[in-house]
């Protein structure tokens, strides 16, 4: 199939770029010192590539996604880096077989593994995100409860995602070695061999955490393309011009196809006006039936807002990818 025959808009990712930026994180973080995160492409085929890449270890932020991981035989190391207040379906998972773990930062948290059967927990601390996480002075607490449980208690994790996105790298790092002091600090009182933290706009910046949980690298976006990090932009939503005149032109993407909580979507050479369901408004105008490549402000939900992703070289599709963690 040659990329001009898919029906726009269409979710497609530059193959030679997406194998390159696994490459360069593989190169940087080998081994177990990456656990990708899925939640950004939502794709058990990129997972198996990122798996030949030599990260076999990944995190999760929903139950459905250990579940497909798990039946795509990716099952061998899991982290459920998210509170569940009722974990009987991971239980389900460790029955089967799957190594899982789950984040836990409340007794409530806690008692839903214990009930459920899952063995393994990182204790989620607040390091400064105003999110998920405990207190880090509740931490080791936390901790002895889990092993009275019967629990094993991994470690600690902890996501600076206020931090991950600041554009000067300075302030980035100070952020991060600020967070991290909470983290280790944490660690030490609760013990485990795990400091999970991080993502892609900090895998370089800490030195701290055992493990870093990114995941945006593999495909990219504008606001962390903004960052001068050493991935390209592999994404991209084909669109399709659909009406023009002397001013402005319009294709055929929009809210409902592009993540747009980081802002507009991009095109090259051209200034994005706006968003609305169906459409992007924009200028320099284009004939009508031109395709034009959208490049998202966020890579995560727009991946989640299509069912397949097209694997591209140049003008040729190589391969199509079901999303088939997508959805609850």
């Amino acid at each position: 199939m040659k990329i001009n025959e898919l029906t726009t808009p269409a979710l497609v990712a530059e193959g030679s770029v997406l194998r390159s930026n696994l490459a360069e994180m593989a190169s940087a973080l080998p081994g177990d010192r990456l656990r990708p995160h899925v939640k950004a492409h939502k794709c058990t085929a990129l997972a198996h590539l990122q798996a030949e890449f030599g990260h076999k270890g990944f995190t999760c932020a929903t139950i459905a996604e250990m579940e497909a991981m798990a039946a795509a035989g990716l099952g061998e190391d899991l982290l459920l880096a998210n509170e569940v207040a009722d974990a009987t379906r991971l239980g389900r998972l460790v029955d089967a077989g799957a190594a899982v773990t789950l984040a836990v930062d409340s007794e409530h948290t806690i008692d839903a593994a214990a009930r459920a059967g899952v063995r393994h927990v990182l204790i989620d601390v607040n390091v400064g995100l105003p999110r998920c996480g405990c207190n880090p002075s509740d931490a080791a607490r936390l901790a002895d409860l889990a092993r009275k449980r019967g629990i094993e208690v991994n470690g600690v994790m902890g996501y600076e995602g206020h931090i991950v996105g600041l554009t000067d790298r300075k302030e980035r790092a100070a952020g991060v070695e600020a967070s991290m002091a909470l983290l280790t600090e944490a660690h030490s009182e609760v013990g485990g061999e795990i400091i999970s933290a991080g993502g892609t706009g900090t895998y370089d910046l800490n030195p701290w955490a055992t493990e870093i949980q990114a995941g945006s690298y593999a495909l990219m976006d504008t606001a962390y393309g903004a960052l001068g990090l050493p991935f390209g932009q592999a994404l991209g939503v084909l669109s399709t011009v659909i009406s023009s005149n002397d001013e402005w032109a319009v294709c055929d993407a929009g809210l409902k196809s592009l993540g747009m909580d980081h802002g507009n979507p991009a095109i090259e050479d051209h200034r994005v006006w706006f968003c609305s369901d169906e459409h992007i408004t924009f200028d320099p105008p284009e004939p009508v039936g031109t395709r034009l490549l959208v490049i998202p402000a966020h890579v995560d939900p727009t991946v989640a807002y299509h069912s397949t992703l097209n694997v591209t070289d140049g003008e040729d599709v190589l391969e199509q990818w079901p999303i088939d963690m997508r959805g609850w």
